[in-house]
């Protein structure tokens, strides 16, 4: 029992959630709505929840833990699609804040219906001990991650 393949158990879980997140990502009339990243939507999410602050790439690079590069990518493609717009900061022209475009905001709101219409269907029947215990299980792998 000590080769339970859990990698692949999770990479096969996260293949079929995005799946079927890429097949409710189009409307009835068959034409495809804007799609945005996992990424995009924590990075949107975090935008609309600070929304009376100012927010900066390394804001988004300390609480939702990726590297600059990944972050500075994300952002290239966002302000490509006219999701963010990013204006140099007055005070330190090094430093550039993320402004949320409208567009955003309508992505975002159809995107986490779907996301919670995904999460509730995912986990009905399951009881919530064992959700719970299924989220304490995957914070213990990230920190182990971390510790490595």
């Amino acid at each position: 029992m000590k080769n339970k393949k859990v990698l692949y158990k999770i990479k096969s879980l996260n293949t079929l959630i995005f799946r079927e997140i890429g097949k409710n990502c189009e409307t009835n009339k068959g034409e495809k709505i804007v799609k945005a990243t996992p990424t995009q939507m924590q990075i949107l999410a975090y935008i609309l929840e600070c929304r009376d602050k100012e927010i900066y790439q390394r804001d988004l690079e300390k609480v939702l833990n990726l590297r600059r590069a990944t972050v500075s990518g994300v952002l290239k493609t966002m302000e490509k699609n006219d999701l963010v717009k990013r204006v140099t900061d007055n005070n330190d022209t090094r430093s550039k804040k993320i402004i949320l475009q409208e567009k955003a905001i309508n992505i975002f709101k159809r995107h986490k219906k779907l996301m919670l219409e995904i999460e509730n269907n995912i986990t009905k029947n399951i009881p919530e001990e064992e959700i719970e215990i299924f989220c304490n299980i995957i914070d213990k792998m990230k920190e182990n991650i971390k510790n490595m």
